[in-house]
C-alpha cells in the first residue's frame, strides 16, 4: 500500500509492505527512484503473520493479521471483503450505494444488504438484484473474484445505505453472521 492519508504526513509516499512470514509490518520509504527499508514493526499487537495493509479512509493503517487461534479461510475473505467495501464506499458520491458483479460474468448487478461466512471455505453475499427480486450468490473462498460497483441509491429520497461499517461493527467482538436473514 502506497500512503497518502494525513493521520501521518511524514509518510505520503511511502510504501508499507506486509511481511506473512516475518509477522512484521514494513515501511519502506521511497524517494524518487530510490527504496529503502525504513521502519519494521514486529512488538506486541503485531506479533502474528500480517496477511494485507490497507489505509483507512481517515489515514489510519489498517493492518490483517492471523490470530485468535487461526481463522479459516471463510473468515479471512470474509474481513477482507468487509475492508474492500468500506474503502469503497468512501469514495461513493452522495446518491451512490454498493452493488457487486463477479469478474467473468453477465449475471448482472447484486445491490449488497449483507454478507455472511460458512466455515471453513465459503462466503454468501446476500441481497436484491437490478429487477429488485432476493438474490443470493454462494462463492468458494478459492473461486472469489468480486467487482464492486457504483448504483444510484435504490430510494434517492433516503440517504444511501452504507453497508460496510454496518457489517464490521462488532467484527472482533462477535463472530459474523453464518446465513442470510
Amino acid at each position: 500500500m502506497i500512503y497518502s492519508g494525513s493521520a501521518f504526513p511524514e509518510w505520503v509516499g511511502d510504501a508499507f509492505v506486509p511481511a506473512l512470514s516475518g509477522q512484521s509490518l514494513i515501511r519502506v520509504d521511497i524517494d524518487g527512484t530510490s527504496a529503502t527499508a525504513a521502519d519494521q514493526w514486529s512488538d506486541g499487537p503485531l506479533g502474528e503473520r500480517l496477511r494485507e495493509v490497507e489505509q483507512g479512509p481517515d489515514g489510519t493503517i489498517w493492518v490483517l493479521q492471523d490470530g485468535g487461534g487461526g481463522k479459516s479461510p471463510a473468515r479471512w475473505a470474509y474481513e477482507r471483503v468487509l475492508l474492500y467495501i468500506r474503502n469503497f464506499e468512501e469514495q461513493l458520491g452522495a446518491g451512490q450505494e454498493v452493488a457487486m458483479g463477479f469478474a467473468g460474468s453477465d449475471a448482472g448487478v447484486l445491490r449488497i444488504e449483507g454478507l455472511g461466512y460458512f466455515d471453513p471455505d465459503i462466503l454468501t453475499f446476500y441481497g436484491r438484484g437490478e429487477d429488485g427480486l432476493r438474490s443470493q450468490i454462494i462463492q468458494h473462498v478459492t473461486q472469489l473474484n468480486v467487482l464492486l460497483r457504483a448504483v444510484p441509491a435504490a430510494a434517492p429520497e433516503d440517504p444511501p445505505r452504507r453497508i460496510g461499517f454496518r457489517l464490521a461493527a462488532g467484527l472482533e467482538d462477535e463472530p459474523a453472521p453464518q446465513i442470510a436473514p
